[in-house]
């Protein structure tokens, strides 16, 4: 008697618990390298990476956030966020200093260069909508599926 072949072309993912197609962290993982992708393109002009985009978007919302406080909002630690700002500081777009009540902190505070980008990012949202064509109800449907999911991943991943 032969075994069946681990990858035959009958069989289906279904029947495959551990198949690549069937894994939610892989959708979420590759639909982030998609959007990671389109993000690169619309993100060029302006001289930013993702990440610094979405560390400039926390700052136009609010400025003079210390790095932790950052950090939490992106759900970053001080160890990846530290060389991300360094290098948006040498760009000119925010300054670093110790906190005057506690010098174990660093705020953030955006330049005048750091502001006046947020208007030359402000067609980035729209653009990122034209990759898709997801209606817009769908897309916030699944913006707050994913907010939830992640939610209640940090939930349990804290127990």
């Amino acid at each position: 008697m032969s075994k069946p072949r681990a990858n035959a072309p009958s069989e289906s993912p279904a029947a495959r618990p551990l198949a690549l197609d069937r894994q939610l962290c892989f959708a979420l993982h590759s639909t982030s390298l998609a959007m990671t992708k389109v993000y690169r393109k619309l993100l060029a002009p302006l001289g930013l990476t993702y990440p610094q985009y979405l560390a400039m978007l926390v700052l136009w919302e609010r400025d003079g956030l210390t790095v932790s406080q950052l950090g939490e909002r992106l759900f970053l630690d001080s160890a990846t966020l530290t060389p991300l700002l360094k290098r948006m500081e040498a760009a000119g777009l925010l300054t670093r200093t110790r906190s005057a009540d506690d010098e174990r902190q660093v705020v953030i505070t955006l330049s005048q260069e750091g502001r006046a980008l947020q208007a030359r990012a402000s067609a980035v949202p729209r653009q990122l909508l034209c990759a898709t064509p997801m209606p817009p109800g769908d897309l916030a449907s699944l913006k707050a599926h994913l907010e939830r999911l992640r939610t209640d991943l940090q939930a349990h991943a804290a127990d």
